[in-house]
């Protein structure tokens, strides 16, 4: 169920893989996405165990490859969901609600865990090469701050690497631009993108330090990858507090 799992005081930190779930093919696993075309019984099955095993409720956004902030109050939760089962949409969610994880949906994308080591709040982000470009996690960072984060810290998840993520050269261009370090080439020599090296160097860029979890998805068939796959599951980061 986990690639990736860290418990301390508290704080939840877990990348999930597509283990330990119900659905079946071609999602076949753990899909914790309610948008792919996957049975919804089977998503909300994959949800609830992935809620136990973390012992927190977990909430979800409709992502959609942009950088609005969904601030997740009490009166959100008790509002009106989403076909999808989502609070809102955006690619990027912040709370200080303990007793709850936020989730983060990917496959190749990358997730962004950010919690204040001083104080409640946590955030997550979705940052695929769009969220990079138009600086999602500098938007949850600013949030968080604004909210009162003192001390910020960053975990980022496995997602696709620059050597598996070949795009045309005037998009590698773009990204370069917002990102210089995000510019890679692939194993074949042709452009790329690394977008978790673009993310790190932004919240790094941004006075954040930043924890990386090794992976490539579409290289690690134990995690969801819709470059590898095309039509495919949702692996998940999440984050919350016990207390």
């Amino acid at each position: 169920m986990f690639a990736w799992r860290d418990d301390d005081a508290g704080l939840v930190r877990a990348f999930t893989d597509r283990h330990d779930g119900v659905s079946g093919a071609p999602f076949a696993g753990l899909n914790l996405g309610a948008h792919v075309g996957d049975d919804p019984s089977a998503v909300a099955a994959n949800r609830d165990r992935l809620q136990e095993a973390l012992g927190l409720p977990t909430v979800w956004a409709d992502q959609v490859h942009g950088s609005e902030v969904v601030q997740v109050t009490r009166a959100v939760l008790d509002g009106s969901r989403t076909e999808t089962g989502a609070v809102g949409t955006g690619d990027a969610m912040v709370t200080d609600l303990p007793g709850l994880a936020l989730g983060v949906l990917v496959a190749d994308c990358t997730p962004v865990l950010v919690h204040d080591a001083a104080g409640p709040l946590v955030g997550v982000a979705h940052a695929g090469r769009p969220g990079m470009v138009a600086g999602v996690a500098l938007r949850l960072v600013e949030a968080m701050r604004d909210l009162g984060a003192r001390d910020l810290r960053a975990t980022v998840g496995p997602s696709v690497c620059g050597r598996c993520y070949e795009v045309p050269d005037e998009m590698r261009s773009a990204a370069a631009q917002v990102a210089p370090v995000s510019a890679a080439i692939t194993w074949t020599g042709t452009p790329a993108i690394d977008v978790a090296s673009g993310v790190v160097d932004q919240l790094q860029g941004a006075g954040v330090p930043v924890e990386w979890v090794p992976g490539c998805a579409r290289e690690d068939e134990a995690l969801y990858s819709y470059r590898r796959d095309g039509r495919t599951g949702r692996f998940a980061g999440v984050i919350g507090r016990s207390a």
